[in-house]
């Protein structure tokens, strides 16, 4: 066969060798050329044009030396972490939350601020972007992309925001109006999606292809992932839980009134609180109040038991539809559940369908949100350097 058939060929043979050095040292940390060569199968001199290689164009660097036997010290190189970075978003009703991470995934810069006074949803990106690459000590022109995770719809098809229930001053045009001001690719996904991606990184969900997280606080929310990816649906509202028609609460038929939706009346931060009310708790946060009818033990019993009950509406509705092997409970109320409300909801599962998935609470408790965004931003930059690496 001529070369003229396979003109790519050693090209693409050193990008996919180049990429699979870095994630090897991604994963495994500092390595010498010689274990380079070791983990990827490639000769002693082929392993140092690599490495020669990486250096020169920046994405690796010379961190120590090891001790061997005879002869000098063999030198070890780690992925260059300033390479890139990125920057991740958490926004809801009072605060947004920023956070930038190297390349490398180390989160190195956080800034938290307050929404309330502001109607200017841009100058708020703008700010905390800007305060998380500087807290890093990054320059804002090496991040490569920054994820923002809202609640409410995104469209598949434009990336932007089409209805955020509880973010009336966001809307439709605000993507364009936010990559013009920050001059980077930035990109909008929904908070419940990200914290299933932080879950099937580093938490309940690891190692599983297909799941659904179901979001429980202030609202509920539910997260699908299949084959290893997020189901977003035709219009980006796969997973809005909360409007499903389910007994026990008024089905409202104009959702643009901002109606509280069935399924959210009956397990939304509120009717947990009216919840514990009835069953003798003071009149707290809902997720304070989830957290004592745990500590209660099995004094706390009926109020979970009820709890359990209206979530397996949503659940059992979801599963009987997506039939996956996990349900993880998350957002506060989930959170503060744990494994003894997870248990009372598989169990009511299985006992009003012919589905049986095991429900588990949240491997994750702190910003599942902003970890899930920057896993995200991480993922797609990383293709894009690593990817990138034969001139």
């Amino acid at each position: 066969m001529s070369a003229t058939r396979l003109p790519g060929t050693p090209r693409l043979l050193r990008a996919l060798n180049d990429r699979a050095a870095l994630e090897l040292l991604l994963e495994r940390g500092p390595l010498t050329r010689a274990r380079l060569g070791e983990l990827t199968g490639l000769s002693k001199v082929t392993a140092s044009q690599l490495v020669e290689r990486l250096e020169e164009r920046g994405l690796v660097t010379r961190v120590g030396e090891q001790a061997g036997g005879r002869g000098p010290n063999a030198q070890l190189y780690a992925v260059s972490p300033g390479s890139a970075h990125v920057v991740g978003v958490d926004v809801g009703p009072d605060r947004v939350v920023a956070a930038c991470a190297d390349i490398t995934g180390a989160v190195i810069g956080r800034v938290e601020q307050s929404t309330r006074d502001t109607d200017d949803p841009v100058g708020v990106v703008h700010n905390a972007v800007v305060q998380a690459a500087s807290s890093a000590h990054a320059q804002l022109s090496s991040v490569r992309r920054i994820v923002l995770g809202t609640p409410g719809l995104v469209d598949p098809g434009t990336g932007d925001i089409t209805f955020a229930f509880n973010l009336p001053r966001w809307h439709s045009g605000l993507l364009a109006a936010l990559r013009d001001d920050l001059h980077t690719p930035v990109v909008f996904e929904n908070d419940v999606n990200l914290a299933a991606v932080a879950e099937a990184q580093s938490g309940a969900a690891q190692g599983l292809a297909d799941f659904v997280l179901v979001w429980v606080g202030a609202g509920v929310g539910l997260a699908i992932m299949l084959g290893g990816r997020l189901h977003h649906g035709s219009s980006g509202a796969a997973g809005e839980i909360g409007y499903l028609p389910v007994p026990g609460a008024p089905i409202p038929r104009d959702v643009s009134r901002r109606a509280k939706p069935a399924f959210q009346q009956l397990v939304g931060a509120d009717s947990v609180r009216a919840v514990a009310r009835e069953h003798g708790y003071p009149d707290t946060d809902a997720a304070e109040a989830v957290r004592g009818a745990v500590a209660a033990g099995t004094d706390g019993g009926p109020m979970l038991d009820e709890l359990a009950r209206r979530l397996a509406l949503g659940v059992a509705s979801t599963c009987v539809v997506l039939d996956p092997p996990l349900v993880v409970l998350a957002g506060e109320v989930g959170q503060a559940g744990g494994a003894a409300l997870a248990e009372r909801v598989q169990h009511e599962v299985a006992a009003i369908t012919l589905v049986r998935p095991r429900v588990v609470p949240t491997g994750l408790t702190e910003e599942p949100i902003l970890h899930g965004a920057l896993r995200t931003a991480l993922d797609a930059v990383r293709d894009e350097v690593f990817g990138s690496t034969v001139g």
